[in-house]
């Protein structure tokens, strides 16, 4: 049986920045007939009173004001109006009391400076768009700025990069909600791949190079078909025909994370859709990711997922029960 997800409240205000609202209400607000199971509720939330301008002319009606967040299992902040507005004590202290009785809390690009400015974020690792990573750093010295992610995940506090990247939180806590399989079918819809390789660092401009990167595409399909394969940079040197050191600054300047990093990452998203899948055990599924050993599979899925191999497939595995 599929978790009930709760009220997903969305936060709009008098500037509101369009795209970040849209990719909430898109994700979370619309209609999913192709689930049998129940998806989100959602509301839009009235920050401030009287019309509410959008970015383009558009005026925003609520379904209510801040009473809302009362009920809400999940805030989303969009980008906020002005980095140097303050926000509205009515706001920060709404968002204090629901982050104490559980609720989670994601921002969106520089929704990030609302959560930073309810203090709710000291002490805890956070990003924010590129171009603004300094300035919170700066302004929020107890916070631990990453500005090389395309979010973070810090249980209850969920933080974005620039705007693009609110969708892949977004649809990293459908994950965590539903499993990898559903948030998959939720980024078909949106055509999109359900999950984006690297970080910030793709994004930063940076001289042009003069020739094409297809030879990394091809390399890295190669190593998508081969993952139940041991492989080490310098197979994936071999493949591009490269010296390892030309091959590993390349890799690292085209998707802003080693090829160790890359490889890891594709090794763990196929072990999820495994134990979502299929009813091989954790030696099975350690096998086909190319791990050397059941052990270190589990230390390595533990470390990025947050649970152990058999707990995730309790929560996403619809019941499936592994051959032993």
């Amino acid at each position: 049986m599929q978790p009930t997800p709760g009220l997903v409240a969305i936060l709009a205000y008098d500037g509101l920045c369009t795209f970040e609202f849209g990719i909430a209400v898109e994700i979370f607000g619309l209609a999913r007939p192709e689930f049998d199971f129940p998806w989100y509720e959602h509301r839009i939330v009235a920050v401030d009173q009287g019309p509410m301008r959008a970015m383009g002319g558009i005026q925003v009606l609520a379904d209510g004001g801040m009473e809302l967040l009362d009920s809400a299992r999940t805030i989303i902040v969009p980008g906020w109006r002005d980095r140097s507005a303050p926000v509205p004590e009515a706001l920060l202290h709404a968002l204090r009391q629901a982050h104490a009785r559980g609720a989670r809390l994601l921002s969106i690009c520089s929704g990030v400076f609302v959560l930073a400015a309810s203090g709710l974020l000291d002490g805890h690792r956070a990003t924010t768009h590129w171009r603004y990573s300094t300035e919170l750093a700066e302004r929020f010295s107890n916070i631990a700025v990453d500005p090389d992610v395309l979010y973070v995940d810090a249980g209850q506090l969920i933080t974005s990069a620039g705007s693009a990247a609110g969708i892949d939180a977004c649809l990293h806590l459908v994950a965590r909600d539903f499993g990898t399989q559903v948030a998959n079918s939720v980024a078909q819809r949106l055509v999109m791949a359900p999950q984006r390789s690297g970080g910030q660092a793709q994004f930063i401009p940076a001289p042009v190079s003069p020739t094409p990167r297809s030879d990394l595409s091809r390399v890295m399909q190669w190593a998508r078909e081969r993952l139940h394969q041991p492989l080490e940079v310098r197979d994936l040197a071999s493949e591009a025909a490269m010296s390892e050191r030309t091959f590993l600054r390349r890799f690292t300047e085209a998707c802003g994370q080693s090829p160790k990093t890359w490889l890891q990452h594709q090794r763990l998203a196929r072990a999820r859709e495994l134990l979502e899948s299929t009813r091989h055990n954790t030696e099975q599924i350690a096998e086909r990711c190319g791990y050397r050993s059941v052990e270190s599979f589990r230390v390595a899925f533990r470390g990025m997922v947050g649970v152990p191999p058999s707990v995730y497939r309790e929560r996403f595995g619809g019941g499936i029960k592994a051959d032993f």
